[in-house]
């Protein structure tokens, strides 16, 4: 295969990749950015819903594209009632003091991993894609007797990446209308801009932070969802998302939703091709470098604000 072909290929595994990046680390900065508190057990609700996932689509049975429907729809559902669960038990009882949250989400990381291990085991499970129908991508080359069109052998896409890639697309629509034009996203911002003053005005702030922690714990679900029939369940495989987001998240900027979807597809494409052309290992070590770089020369991050 030729160079321009394989990129073309790479770039859009990349994309897949960041669409799924986009999601989970969508969910750790809307935690951070109204909440003010760092969830490091954010990587393990990823695989919790990974593994809810595979649970629900061996129970369900009958069709793929049945089981996966019923998995998209219950197993975020199920992860973010257990994550405002466990803000309403841990989290609210040490009133979200940085430091101890920090602490406090380390525990649940071990809880909910070894209760995954002792529950679902240590084997890794795919999960079947409700459709798998691979597409032909076109190349197109430039010269003199104008565009040409081919279609190379074996470069092709399955219908489910580009089904990843919308499902993404669309819910980061969704959360930025949610953020933007409704009641809530109101009273989200406001419990983000002063805690004490949006309490002095009715607003249950504590009601609002176990929506929040439920809701970036489904987002990352949501994610898991979606990849799970590309990779495969497995009780470990929280550390890379949780990994990719925190770098994310530091990029783009803390709390900025504009520059989490920013460096996710700047990590998430990057991250895509050069695992292709080189090694994993390089990518994530150029991502590290890349945020050494932005610590340096821009601590608040793309699209942070300096604080006052």
């Amino acid at each position: 295969m030729d160079f321009g072909p394989h990129l073309l290929l790479a770039m859009l595994e990349g994309l897949v990749q960041a669409s799924v990046l986009t999601l989970t680390a969508l969910g750790l900065s809307l935690v951070f950015g109204v909440m003010r508190v760092v969830n490091v057990a954010h990587g393990e609700f990823f695989m919790l819903g990974a593994v809810l996932a595979w649970w629900i689509t061996f129970l369900v049975g009958g069709p793929p594209a049945l089981a996966f429907i019923v998995a998209l729809l219950v197993a975020p559902l199920l992860v973010g009632t257990i994550a405002a669960a466990a803000d309403w038990l841990v989290l609210r009882r040490i009133d979200y003091d940085p430091e101890r949250t920090i602490v406090a989400t380390i525990g649940l990381l071990y809880i909910i991993q070894q209760l995954t291990l002792m529950s679902y085991g240590p084997d890794a499970r795919p999960v079947a894609p409700p459709f798998n129908t691979r597409l032909a991508l076109p190349w197109f080359e430039f010269g003199s007797g104008g565009v040409q069109i081919y279609w190379p052998w074996g470069l092709s896409i399955t219908s489910y990446k580009l089904f990843v890639i919308f499902a993404a697309l669309l819910t980061g629509l969704a959360l930025w209308a949610v953020m933007a034009r409704s009641r809530l996203g109101l009273i989200l911002r406001a419990t983000q801009q002063d805690r004490e003053t949006a309490q002095a005005f009715g607003v249950p702030v504590e009601r609002v932070y176990a929506l929040v922690f439920g809701l970036g714990a489904a987002l990352a679900a949501l994610g898991a969802t979606l990849v799970v029939p590309i990779q495969q369940a497995h009780y470990l495989m929280g550390g890379d998302p949780l990994l990719l987001s925190f770098i994310v998240v530091i990029i783009g900027g803390l709390g900025s939703l504009r520059g989490t979807v920013v460096a996710a597809i700047l990590i998430g494409m990057s991250d895509g091709i050069i695992s292709v052309f080189f090694s994993p290992t390089l990518a994530k070590m150029l991502a590290t470098l890349l945020v050494a770089m932005v610590l340096v020369f821009r601590p608040q991050g793309l699209f942070g604000s300096k604080p006052a």
